[in-house]
């Protein structure tokens, strides 16, 4: 079994964790059968080694991976392999911080997990912005809007942090055409006063999340 825990709500993950542990494990042997490990102080071979562990007097372990946005590509690639097949044995437990939607290896390991969300912290910034708005989040997106307003951003800075959030994207597609479109029109409605430029950037964004 794989469970992907996603989300900044420490207390209520660890809530679920102690469920996790007590559905799986006695709790007399809890500490024989239990493995908490930290992404970020960890090779593959501990991980390998922490899997192919023979519970001791159970018919199952407990493997809990922390700070698992911290895995290298080796541990990760070789995560997704597992969870395709994993043990009968081992209950494996992965702690993300956020839910990444471009990230490939939580896209290919969630069709072979459990996952539970969690209250999520946004960082106040452009490309969270942007994420809300290519995620079709008016509300969240609109919310960041005010937040960076209120925390002294230069409506002209945000203009440019979308702009600069869609450089990767091909700019003859029809939406970066149309993204290019909006943003300029809003920049004109700013610089000629047709529009305070806290609603032309709200209104921006609800168009943007029309067709994102």
């Amino acid at each position: 079994m794989v469970y992907l825990l996603i989300g900044q709500d420490i207390a209520a993950k660890e809530t679920q964790l102690k469920k996790i542990k007590q559905e799986s494990l006695s709790p007399e042997l809890q500490d024989f059968n239990l493995d908490t490990l930290y992404a970020k102080e960890i090779t593959l071979k501990d991980i390998q080694e922490r899997l192919l562990a023979i519970p001791l007097k159970s018919t199952k372990r407990v493997m809990v991976i922390k700070d698992a946005d911290s895995l290298n590509e080796e541990s990760r690639n070789f995560l997704l392999s597992y969870a395709k097949k994993p043990h009968k044995q081992l209950v494996l437990v992965l702690d993300f911080a956020q839910y990444d939607y471009k990230d490939e290896f939580i896209k290919g390991i969630c069709a072979h997990a459990s996952i539970l969300r969690f209250k999520e912290i946004v960082n106040p910034d452009t490309f969270a912005l942007n994420r809300q708005i290519e995620l079709r989040k008016t509300d969240s997106a609109l919310r960041l809007l005010q937040q960076l307003l209120k925390n002294g951003e230069a409506p002209e800075r945000i203009l440019g942090g979308l702009r600069y959030g869609w450089e990767k994207q091909d700019i003859q597609s029809l939406g970066a055409r149309r993204k290019l479109k909006l943003l300029l029109g809003a920049d004109l409605e700013m610089k000629t006063g047709r529009l305070k430029p806290a609603c032309a950037l709200e209104k921006l964004v609800v168009s943007l999340c029309s067709f994102a």
